[in-house]
């Protein structure tokens, strides 16, 4: 299932998408089924029973996707927890050493704004870079667990764009600063669940940046695969319904670039991965008093 979270004459529900006719439509699942949570969190902590529930709903109560406002996935995660360094020439190109262990660090639900929305460029920083990324989203709680089980806690995926302040980021050895300014995790457009996922370490990767392709990679170049990070990141915290893990990024971020490619208002970002969607956002300069 392609699971949403949108607003549509003022109230938000939860829905599936789905396509007919060469449409795309949205099934408010509220709507058809009044007992599911109205929200992806609580969705997603009903467990398996409430997606049978979801997947069972005929295609009724059909709303077209034009006609409705699509909202981040999960509007409100839990936890956001980020892999630096993650793809091996993504570090060669940024002149880091190849991790031994998962370069974690966090970034928070201010961050979060869904597919059409705009990036907003702070006015203190002018190093502002992309990142695409797989975004992993836990739906069932879980700590100490096994890499041979770790898939069984994944809920789905979606597409994440981990937006960074490098003038921050870099100022100090702790990223946070550069990483959690609003708008920079753009996610979307849907959460995909693990049945359409079969083989989540085997899927394109690219971002074009006004049309032209700057990242181009796949998920099996990563160095440290989604068991691996489940596993590492359960032994230091208990994992619930609705974290989210966004794994990393591939080479070709502006930083690297000769010239640096910083975003400049007027830029416009998508990132497509393989089997889950298009991410697509437009970069727009922060209004002074915001």
């Amino acid at each position: 299932m392609k699971l949403v979270t949108f607003t549509y004459n003022g109230v938000t529900h939860i829905g599936k998408l789905i396509s007919a006719q060469n449409e795309q439509l949205v099934v408010d699942l509220n709507k058809a089924r009044p007992d599911l949570p109205t929200t992806m969190l609580e969705f997603l902590a009903g467990g398996e029973s409430l997606l049978s529930i979801a997947q069972q709903v005929p295609a009724e109560q059909l709303i077209p996707l034009s006609a409705v406002k699509l909202l981040a996935p999960m509007p409100v995660p839990g936890k956001i927890l980020c892999i630096g360094l993650n793809y091996r020439d993504h570090a060669v190109e940024t002149g880091a050493e190849i991790p031994k262990f998962p370069v974690v660090f966090s970034k928070y639900a201010n961050t979060v704004i869904a597919d059409g929305e705009a990036i907003r460029l702070p006015r203190v920083s002018s190093q502002v870079d992309y990142e695409a990324e797989l975004g992993v989203v836990i739906g069932k709680r879980g700590r100490y667990i096994s890499e041979a089980a770790a898939l069984d806690y994944v809920a789905g995926y979606m597409v994440i764009n981990d937006v960074s302040a490098r003038d921050y980021q870099n100022r100090t050895s702790q990223w946070t600063m550069g990483k959690t300014f609003d708008t920079f995790a753009p996610m979307g457009p849907a959460l995909v669940t693990t049945d359409e996922i079969p083989g989540p370490h085997n899927l394109s990767i690219r971002l074009t940046l006004n049309g032209e392709t700057l990242q181009d990679s796949n998920t099996y170049n990563m160095i440290f695969n989604i068991p691996q990070l489940v596993a590492s990141l359960s032994e230091v915290m208990t994992l619930e319904p609705g974290d989210v893990i966004s794994t990393g990024t591939p080479p070709g971020v502006g930083m690297a670039r000769t010239p640096q490619r910083w975003l400049r208002p007027g830029d416009s970002i998508a990132i497509t991965i393989e089997q889950i969607g298009t991410l697509s956002n437009p970069v727009v300069a922060e209004e002074r008093g915001s």
